[in-house]
């Protein structure tokens, strides 16, 4: 069965689907005339998005913001509401940040996590009844730091890691009920995510530091989500920079620590040190 067939009809969540990953997710799913529902926080761009992808397919789109238990609940009361069930509910929705976890703000991490940790929790709770009726697929969107703390992401990789536990734990509680869990980590994708990221005060960082023509699609990362989804594969890690991080780090974990810290370092503006810099330090302060 090809995925065209596959999600025809079927009614599908993508939160955070006004943009990158989720935007591309809901435009593929649109094209396989699966019924969308588009879950975001700008009403002003999900409306356009509604219009666009009504061309293919029943959409409709509903105002949320993830961190709100409310949001949540009401995203899934209008979903049932319109369509009478649920069979795919993708927990798309984050933000990210960029900064020493010494110099941040812990408003930082707690927004971080009612967003990245809390929105798939919210969501998931609301939608599980009808996911079970639906024998349907709960998918959560993490990340290689959902795997592997990445420094100057303290926040984020914890919201990733405490997705990945409980989207586990969910699955094995689930195990004969015919319930789809899938952990999905993209890996660095071109999108808006940098540009949003959170610094240490809380301000967004505006640019990203990183080029983000060389990275894999939303496309791309949307198309492979679709498949998995498909196969109802358990995991899936795309790139094989986040495949090679992973193997090394339970090989090597000491080695892999140090490879992690000098390639991170190398973005620009980088909120941690060089290995230059530590070395200058070091010849300094030998011949003082």
């Amino acid at each position: 069965m090809n995925n065209r067939k596959y999600f025809e009809g079927k009614v599908a969540i993508v939160t955070g689907a006004s943009s990158g990953i989720g935007l591309a997710t809901a435009t593929l799913l649109a094209k396989y005339q699966a019924k969308v529902v588009l879950a975001a926080r700008s009403e002003d761009k999900l409306n356009e998005l509604c219009k666009e992808l009504s061309q293919y397919t029943e959409v409709i789109s509903i105002k949320t913001d993830v961190s709100l238990e409310d949001d949540c609940r009401n995203l899934i009361e209008q979903t049932i509401k319109r369509f009478g069930r649920i069979d795919i509910l993708i927990n798309n929705a984050g933000i990210s940040m960029r900064a020493m976890f010494k110099d941040l703000d812990l408003n930082v991490i707690r927004r971080l996590m009612d967003v990245n940790f809390w929105g798939t929790v919210y969501c998931t709770k609301y939608a599980l009844p009808f996911l079970l009726e639906s024998k349907g697929s709960i998918v959560g969107v993490i990340s290689t730091a959902g795997y592997k703390g990445l420094p100057g992401r303290t926040g984020y990789s914890a919201s990733k890691f405490a997705i990945n536990g409980f989207l586990d734990t969910l699955r094995s509680e689930h195990l004969y009920d015919g319930l789809h869990v899938m952990i999905y980590a993209p890996g660095f994708t071109a999108s808006n995510i940098r540009k949003t990221a959170l610094m240490a005060d809380g301000s967004q960082q505006g640019e990203t530091p990183r080029e983000e023509g060389k990275m894999m699609t939303s496309e791309r990362v949307a198309e492979i989500m679709l498949n998995h989804i498909r196969k109802r594969s358990r995991r899936a890690t795309l790139t094989f920079t986040s495949k090679l991080l992973l193997m090394l780090t339970r090989l090597f974990p000491i080695t892999t620590d140090h490879m992690e810290y000098w390639y991170m370092a190398r973005e620009p503006d980088s909120p941690f040190k060089r290995r230059s810099e530590i070395l200058k330090e070091r010849k300094s302060n030998h011949q003082a």
